[in-house]
């Protein structure tokens, strides 16, 4: 028998038992060799829901307080966030670089920077007593690299720059996994615009991006005015998760379209009216996964970062800057898609789209394992599953078992060659984990129909 490129046995999926929280779990994940996990979860340690689940079904493992490390299957799901992010990026004229995360001091001193972070910035010397940073943002990084490149003209602008890297914060309580580390990935963009009037139009189209990406997602987001903080401008919007466990309050008036983070208000005030329209508002905790800032000339100013207008003449270029938690989404998405006991993600970037599982060996239905491996190879080749189906062959475990395992691992469709596929009409059965519903049994060309169709 021709082997399958891809079944879930034990040299492709690995059991992994660890132990996280004193606690003992066990864990599918695609490798090739189990890998050590260093257990630094304190057992006292308040675990929130996304964190306990992805630690339990070996997404993360953690590695010292504010770093982790991300297993296959994590990976997996970041990789596909990332090309979403890549496209809607893409889409408005973004184009991809990639700046290193080592900033020297100079830059940050010279935008005031340096002393402004305070204890968040991870400093650090050389071999040649030169002060370096790991860069928690690019600001002055990117500014400084259009400087050097020439003034350019107007008719080379917009510009707008974006990379997807790890960013470093020495946080002062890391915590809740990858909603809160030292270290996370982050996709930042920054636009180089001629006049306020086209920065704001840039601006806008970010936003707006953002906005079809969480809705691409289909996940419920709140924009919110937010404060431009550190990074500075004269205007900045963060996105936000609504969830029990965020660390933002964020206030939104029920009757006009007015949302701000509570930082944005009065904080003195207990219950503060709407600034616009002078209602009551309603407060509720949210996950920051993105924020925007329209910068001005701050950064270009300070670097020289210009371009020569219609006459000639050279203007500062107008700047903007916008960040998406990408790790974070990551695990804000779990966090409030999820139940207690089983993962879910956003359709689009789980790891895997389909678990077909064949009987157990030895039992009366045996006989449709030939059938499961076979719907497994038609179904890997259909364009948009192409690797993302997996087959469990584990024949020694039973399909209640293993249906009940791909459902926690947050498979989005479980597809069962039980009994009913003996029948004179074959007929498979298929569930689909997200939804509180009973599975369906189609046939064989009403599966594919429908798998073409998700």
């Amino acid at each position: 028998m021709k082997k399958l490129a891809q079944p879930l046995t034990s040299n492709v999926m690995t059991r992994w038992r660890h132990s996280v929280a004193g606690c003992h779990t066990s864990t599918v994940f695609q490798t090739n060799q189990a890998i050590p996990c260093v257990d630094q979860v304190k057992s006292s340690e308040h675990l929130c829901k996304s964190q306990k689940l992805m630690l339990e079904l070996g997404l993360i493992a953690p590695s010292s307080p504010g770093c982790l490390h991300l297993l296959p299957g994590a990976v997996r799901a970041l990789e596909k966030l990332c090309r979403l992010i890549d496209h809607e990026m893409r889409a408005i004229g973004g184009r991809k670089i990639d700046m290193p995360s080592l900033a020297v001091a100079q830059l940050w001193r010279a935008s005031g920077r340096w002393e402004a972070m305070g204890q968040e910035l991870f400093r650090f010397k050389d071999r040649h007593d030169t002060d370096y940073c790991l860069a928690p943002t690019h600001e002055e990084v990117v500014t400084s690299l259009v400087a050097s490149q020439g003034t350019m003209t107007y008719k080379s602008l917009p510009l707008r720059l974006y990379q997807i890297t790890k960013k470093f914060r020495d946080e002062m309580k890391p915590r809740f996994g990858l909603l809160r580390g030292k270290e996370f990935y982050m996709k930042d963009m920054y636009s180089f615009d001629a006049s306020e009037e086209s920065a704001k139009e840039t601006y806008e189209a970010v936003c707006e991006a953002y906005a079809n990406l969480f809705q691409k997602l289909k996940l419920t987001y709140v924009k919110v005015l937010g404060t431009t903080g550190n990074i500075g401008g004269s205007v900045s919007h963060e996105f936000h998760l609504p969830a029990s466990i965020g660390e933002d309050a964020l206030y939104l008036c029920q009757k006009c379209s007015y949302q701000a983070n509570a930082e944005v208000l009065d904080a003195g005030v207990v219950n503060p009216a709407c600034p616009s329209c002078g209602d009551s508002l309603r407060s509720t905790p949210g996950i920051e996964v993105g924020h925007t800032f329209l910068l001005g000339t701050k950064y270009s100013s300070t670097f020289g970062a210009s371009y020569l207008n219609r006459h000639g003449k050279p203007n500062l270029l107008q700047m903007g800057c916008f960040g998406l938690g990408v790790s974070r989404i990551l695990a804000a998405a779990v966090e409030v898609l999820s139940t207690n006991s089983e993962l879910r993600w956003p359709t689009s970037i789980a790891p895997y789209q389909v678990c077909v599982i064949p009987p157990k060996a030895g039992s009366k239905e045996a006989h449709a394992s030939l059938m499961a491996q076979h719907l497994y190879q038609q179904l890997s080749s259909l364009p948009h599953l192409n690797g993302d189906v997996l087959l469990d062959d584990r024949g020694h475990l039973t399909i209640g078992r293993r249906l009940q395992e791909a459902t926690r691992l947050g498979f989005p469709h479980v597809v069962i060659c039980g009994k009913k596929s003996l029948e004179a009409i074959p007929l498979i059965e298929v569930h689909r984990t997200y939804y509180d519903e009973p599975p369906k049994f189609m046939t064989h060309r009403e599966l594919f129909d429908y798998m073409e169709a998700s």
